[in-house]
């Protein structure tokens, strides 16, 4: 019996990756520095992972920015425009994550998006016709040798082929045309392995709890009946995570490999499929430590689950990769009461070595952890529950129908063609976080805050109006995250202090906790939505996050289920959003940015076990609002366009989502689905540097109004400006006003004649 892990988070204990990479970027820091302090910081990391007894220990699970980024470059699978940048390797890696716009040429930034059910995001890789696969890059094989030389034997972890296909792009060629090239590589890549003295390779495969039926399934058996002629000696372990694999499950048992990975938490079927049988002649890897969520392992379930397993060679791992979780709890300032209930990354890896060492006989590591179990742990709000009972059928229904609301909001509105808005926050700039800061330290008065704050709103209030934005926003700068900000004004949560994880490249987000049942005691946005509408005769948002993203954001209990928690949610933001209509707030934008996140993997699964409630619970929200208050909603880097019909159930008036990186392929779907709710397709991409000009934004809107109609059409970013700098978000929102105003002009001239 030993223990292992997927992968450990890779930003380090005090986010230094992030700060490091940054002033790289900065030009503060040299190319040498950076990567001197990326080796020091992977050591650092393994000698932790074998200090707390983990026997076998990945590689390569480290990255600068996404590690399915850094596959694709391993194999040359690099854009043209890319290839041709006369940048250092490091820094073209670097463009293709965030875009380049400088003296060497102009470069968009891969298309981004969700890795599967989480809030972490992949760069997605791009295939067309001259795509040249082949070896590009040493980082696996530096990575294993810097951990041998340490004295460390470690398992080289990269993202499978199947999954690299699935997830990829292919423009004017198909997957079938790279089959035979990448399988070849992947092949090369084991013999330089093996040649190292490696012995084993991790392929990660989460492609393979999803759907696995006909072609997909084919397109798996033939990538894997050819790769695995030829494994140079290598042991292969196929990793699965985020689902069980039932449509695969017989295949991989049959394939000529020793070990595979899977997920016995989100796994709903793992443990009926290897109970049906697990062959002797291979190691399972069990996923039995939860990756995902920060509560303590109940070990006495666990050992219950794994003596129930027929297998005879058995590693004991995590469900996924720990960089979902934060780092440790060591540096957390909970009472001990509360902090006896959590498990971080570092200690999930003694929660591995403390099952294995029960496993091996020491059972009295099980009551002490019992105990945890046995008594309760939060109190029961009877409030909260009895109001979530009482809620009825209609209580999520909008009246009058979205047709009738759009004509009296159209009289009401009086907006231009071609409206203009931002999706609600803009740069948070070392100021405005010193003076949180301060704040929230007591190092300054409430009335010196608020005076910081006011000025900053009216500020940036003077400038929308003067570039001409038809419906302004507030800027959020009293909000340090969308979702920890109203957690902190919501009871029932807890919050870490460094609880930090990694959401992409060096954007990380601090999930907070769900305690208890979750109820709002007092308005939370009222004060600054209604003096920034005070300040200005033009319509102000209202800016909310919604009940499904809140959870989605947050480490969920696991006592109740996540629907329960989510209608809970909902019902505080209701009473936000009827005291925002109250105080005179006509638009107000309820944010579900993450609302594909906790989507089961499995079409099957979709409505059954979670657009049945999620939906409905973002209806609850807003059912009680007049007809003339205009919803909002907003939507960013992840796959829409298979839910189109769930997302206008969700009975909003506008919907804006991310669309630039995406090279707007979700207006086909709309187009598609008779899609009748106003969109604000995002026409560029916030997340990266470079500043789109008015002719490439004027080239996106009119490629939106080749599919959707102008009276429906709004214009705006595709998300937030908050990680922009204040230069780079004015120049490219008035960029975008300005070619608002000419495509409008044109139109009007067009109706004209």
């Amino acid at each position: 019996m030993t223990t292992t892990i997927i992968g450990f988070p890779r930003i380090g204990e005090n986010r230094e990756l992030k700060f490091n990479t940054e002033k790289y970027w900065r030009n503060e820091i040299s190319e040498t520095e950076l990567l001197d302090f990326a080796k020091d910081l992977r050591l650092k990391h393994w000698q932790l992972i074998k200090q707390a007894g983990i026997d076998e220990i990945p590689s390569n699970d480290f990255s600068f920015f996404d590690t399915t980024l850094d596959t694709a470059y391993l194999f040359n699978i690099i854009p043209d425009a890319a290839q041709k940048l006369d940048l250092s390797k490091l820094d073209r890696y670097f463009a293709l994550a965030r875009g380049y716009q400088g003296e060497k040429g102009d470069l968009k930034a891969l298309p981004m998006k969700k890795w599967y059910n989480t809030n972490y995001h992949y760069l997605v890789p791009q295939f067309t016709k001259t795509t040249d696969i082949k070896l590009n890059d040493d980082k696996i094989f530096n990575e294993y040798q810097e951990a041998k030389n340490a004295g460390i034997q470690t398992r080289p972890v990269i993202v499978g082929p199947f999954t690299l296909l699935s997830l990829s792009e292919f423009h004017d060629v198909t997957t079938n045309d790279f089959v035979d090239k990448l399988v070849k590589v992947y092949q090369e890549v084991f013999e330089k392995l093996s040649d190292q003295g490696a012995s084993w390779i991790q392929l990660d495969e989460p492609e393979l709890v999803k759907d696995v039926t006909g072609d997909k399934k084919s397109l798996f058996e033939n990538i894997y009946q050819r790769l695995l002629q030829n494994k140079s000696n290598l042991k292969v372990l196929v990793q699965t995570y985020f689902g069980d694999v039932r449509d695969v499950y017989q295949d991989l048992i049959n394939l000529n490999i020793e070990g595979i990975g899977l997920d016995f938490h989100e796994g709903r079927k793992t443990t009926q499929l290897v109970q049906s049988g697990f062959p002797d002649d291979k190691i399972l890897f069990a996923g039995v430590v939860n990756g995902k969520n920060i509560w303590r392992n109940h070990y006495q379930k666990t050992i219950d689950l794994i003596n129930s397993l027929p297998v005879k060679n058995l590693v004991i791992s995590t469900s996924c990769s720990l960089l979902h979780v934060p780092f440790t709890i060591e540096n957390e300032t909970f009472t001990p009461e509360i902090k006896q209930h959590f498990a971080f990354a570092k200690e999930k890896l003694s929660e591995l070595s403390d099952l294995q060492a029960i496993l091996d006989g020491k059972t009295d590591l099980i009551a002490k952890n019992q105990q945890l179990f046995d008594q309760q742990r939060v109190q029961p709000n009877e409030s909260v529950r009895k109001r979530v009972a009482s809620l009825t059928a209609d209580s999520f229904i909008r009246h009058p129908s979205l047709k009738e609301r759009a004509t009296i909001q159209k009289q009401e509105f009086q907006l231009p063609l071609l409206p203009t808005t931002t999706i609600g926050s803009f740069p948070q700039t070392k100021a405005v976080k010193k003076i949180r800061a301060q704040f929230r330290h007591q190092e300054i008065s409430q009335n010196e805050y608020d005076e910081f704050i006011a000025n900053h709103i009216k500020e940036w209030l003077d400038w929308q109006e003067k570039i001409g934005i038809d419906v302004l926003v507030h800027g959020e700068f009293e909000r340090n995250d969308m979702v920890e900000y109203f957690g902190q004004n919501l009871d029932g949560y807890l919050f870490s202090k460094n609880g930090w994880v990694q959401s992409y490249g060096t954007r990380g987000v601090k999930p907070p906790i769900i305690w208890g049942d979750v109820a709002r005691n007092k308005p939370i946005t009222v004060k600054w939505s209604k003096f920034a509408q005070s300040q200005t005769d033009k319509i102000v948002k209202g800016m909310l996050t919604g009940p499904v993203t809140i959870l989605n954001w947050s480490f969920p209990r696991e006592d109740i289920s996540i629907k329960d928690s989510t209608i809970q949610i909902a019902l505080a933001i209701q009473d936000e959003v009827l005291d925002l209509e109250k105080n005179g707030i006509k638009i107000i934008q309820i944010d579900e940015a993450a609302l594909r996140e906790k989507l089961p993997l499995r079409k099957t699964d979709w409505y059954s076990e979670y657009l049945d409630w999620a939906i409905p619970a973002f209806r609850l929200v807003h059912s009680k609002v007049q007809p003339t208050t205009q919803i909002h909603t907003h939507m960013c880097y992840s796959e829409f366009t298979d839910i189109i019909p769930a997302i206008q159930n969700m009975d909003a008036d506008v919907i804006s989502f991310e669309a630039s990186r995406s090279n707007l392929e979700i207006l086909d779907a709309l187009q598609k689905e008779n899609f009748q709710l106003q969109v604000g397709p995002g026409v560029y991409d916030i997340h990266s540097p470079r500043i789109p000009s008015v002719e490439e934004i004027k080239t996106t809107i009119h490629k939106i109004l080749q599919k959707v109609p102008q009276e429906k059409v709004w214009i705006n970013p595709d998300c937030g400006l908050k990680t922009r700098g204040i230069k780079e978000a004015k120049a490219s929102v008035e960029n975008l006003t300005t070619a608002a105003k000419e495509v409008r002009e044109e139109l009007l001239i067009h109706d004209r004649n």
